[in-house]
């Protein structure tokens, strides 16, 4: 084996050391490391928690006999039960429809140059949402004994038309105008709100126009209004929709009445009859959940980036990172 051959020395000092070759990408990039990702146990300890809470509920509904489930499937799809769902959904459209005009006009009288309309639409919007519906229903129903006759004519002057007002009272009637003179009170303040949304520069530009006021409000104003109005009233409608349980107490036979009646003439099935009704209320309210859900992601496209996902992505995006996941931690 040949020796190391040894530096030579000239005139006594040894040569300089020679220079280090210069660092490789490979050579100054880091070691690679496994990365771990973060674990959650009190997170899987909530979810089980909370499975095992939910998975006691259904046993104990499915279980328990005091529900009767073999009456309420008798009881749930009964001509008079569907008939008393009609008229609630009657109520309900009729009502949201003249709830929202007369909500308009309070708004744009509310908003107006005039002392009066504003003072007028101001104490409607304060009285009615001050008094209970049920007491506006009440009041409503026995309103013959306090005017047997309505006319028209002069005030303080003589009268041109006469009619009696128990023939346009009904029941339907009375429901529908105490639901509509309780949500216009709401509906007010939902349609001013949207109004007071739209920026100030929007109406300087329309009147800069010269447009008249009608156009500027129909064609400018209100549409952009209008993102904020729908999503909020479709809201109401979910509170409009429960609120229909009280024409029973003016004498309409709608779902919870005709449940209520029911329940009077069968005695045992009592509680198959609520639940039948507490489903078809679920049922409604859902389906105007659904219905919101939509609009606010339909009026959400020109103030968001990004569209929020329907129910549907978003089980698909749940899916595809839970297979991430899984084959993730498998590779590890």
């Amino acid at each position: 084996m040949p020796e190391p051959q040894l530096p030579t020395v000239v005139d006594g000092t040894a040569p300089p050391p020679a220079p280090e070759p210069p660092p490789t990408a490979e050579s100054s990039a880091p070691a690679a490391q496994r990365v771990i990702p973060l674990r959650h146990p009190w997170r899987w300890v909530a979810t089980a928690v909370v499975l095992v809470l939910c998975a006691q509920a259904v046993h104990g509904l499915a279980t328990n006999r005091f529900y009767q489930w073999d009456r309420f499937g008798y009881w749930f799809v009964r001509p008079v039960i569907v008939d008393g769902l009609r008229i609630t959904l009657e109520v309900t459209a009729y009502s949201a429809l003249l709830g929202l005009a007369g909500g308009v006009l309070l708004a744009l009288a509310r908003l107006s140059r005039s002392p009066v309309l504003r003072v007028v639409s101001w104490v409607y919007v304060w009285l009615f949402r001050s008094v209970p519906l049920i007491v506006v229903l009440l009041f409503l129903y026995n309103f013959s004994a306090l005017y047997r006759t309505l006319s028209l004519g002069v005030p303080f002057g003589p009268s041109f038309v006469h009619f009696g007002e128990s023939r346009l009272a009904t029941d339907t009637v009375v429901a529908v105008v105490g639901l509509s003179l309780n949500e216009a009170a709401y509906a007010a303040e939902v349609v001013r709100a949207g109004l007071l949304s739209v920026d100030q520069g929007q109406h300087e530009a329309a009147a800069s126009l010269g447009l008249p006021r009608r156009y500027q409000f129909t064609r400018i104003v209100f549409p952009q209004a209008l993102r904020a109005i729908v999503p909020a009233y479709v809201n109401q409608l979910i509170g409009l929709v429960k609120s229909t349980s009280l024409v029973f107490y003016v004498s309409l036979l709608d779902l919870f009445g005709t449940v209520q009646s029911m329940g009077s003439t069968y005695p045992g099935d009592v509680v198959p009859l609520l639940l039948v009704a507490t489903v078809w209320y679920v049922i409604l309210t859902s389906a105007v959940s659904v219905v919101q859900f939509y609009v606010e992601r339909s009026y959400s496209r020109g103030t968001l980036r990004t569209v929020p996902p329907t129910p549907l992505q978003r089980l698909r995006a749940g899916l595809r990172d839970l297979r991430l996941r899984v084959r993730t931690e498998a590779a590890l």
